[in-house]
């Protein structure tokens, strides 16, 4: 993996075996900042909003909404699902904190060193979720399931969580709005990258935990996942994209009323 310096000042990381970047290289933070916070977060009126990151990658798009919702005077609960966790040298690298977020160091740390499977409360306007593992094995037709990792007993077994750390997402979910999202950040590598993130059932997936209102926004503007939203039941929107970045993103909220 390799470090970039992006046109914006930001970096970004490279993944040469997927010829892949975490963030654009016209603009990481740039791009970052538009599409989640000012699309997404600061278009929500939900008075203290639940987020669902699908792609938890370099804490970039967390550690602006905490920083945001600091400034906005909103608590926020954030969900961060990610495969394939950054080792502490490579996050150090990226310094956002130094380019970004002076004074707010620590929280930048704990965002990557918070457990995983439990809460954690970065500051007191953000809580941060973190979920290791593969979205695609947590999702399908009508359900999510967001199991945390078991824990070996003191004889090297493994025994069930000690807290009820299992989330289930079905039919009912958006009904009765047990840990449902208001926002999701979909931020997963590009479709002809990463392709079976960007598959039908997911975004049925997706529209499924989201509560009425609830919005979705992606930095791919490509016409088979707009149509993908839109099959799911989203409402969607192409909205001018980051400056200097890509012309156009989506955002997609669930109206079902």
């Amino acid at each position: 993996m390799e470090l970039e310096r992006t046109a914006d000042g930001s970096y970004t990381l490279y993944v040469p075996e997927l010829d892949e970047h975490y963030h654009s290289v016209k603009g990481a933070l740039t791009e970052s900042q538009h599409i989640f916070i000012e699309m997404g977060l600061k278009h929500s009126s939900v008075p203290e909003p639940r987020i669902l990151e699908i792609g938890l990658g370099t804490g970039l798009n967390a550690f602006l909404t905490l920083i945001s919702a600091e400034e906005i005077q909103r608590k926020v609960h954030y969900t961060g699902i990610e495969r394939y966790p950054l080792a502490e040298d490579t996050w150090r690298k990226l310094d956002y904190p130094g380019i970004i977020g002076k004074g707010h160091e620590e929280e930048y740390r704990a965002i990557h060193a918070a457990a995983w499977g439990e809460d954690a409360v970065i500051t007191p306007w953000f809580t941060l979720h973190k979920v290791e593992g593969d979205f695609t094995e947590m999702s399908g037709e009508g359900e999510c399931i967001l199991t945390h990792p078991s824990v070996p007993s003191q004889e090297g077994k493994m025994d069930t969580p000690a807290v009820d750390d299992k989330t289930a997402f079905d039919d009912n979910t958006a009904a009765d709005n047990t840990a449902a999202f208001d926002i999701i950040y979909f931020d997963a590598f590009a479709p002809e990258k990463q392709p079976e993130m960007w598959e039908q059932s997911l975004f049925n997936t997706l529209y499924k935990v989201l509560n009425e209102g609830g919005i979705l926004t992606t930095y791919c503007a490509k016409g088979v996942v707009r149509r993908m939203l839109q099959a799911a039941g989203f409402l969607v929107e192409r909205l001018p994209g980051p400056p200097g970045g890509k012309r156009e993103i989506l955002r997609a909220t669930k109206r079902t009323l």
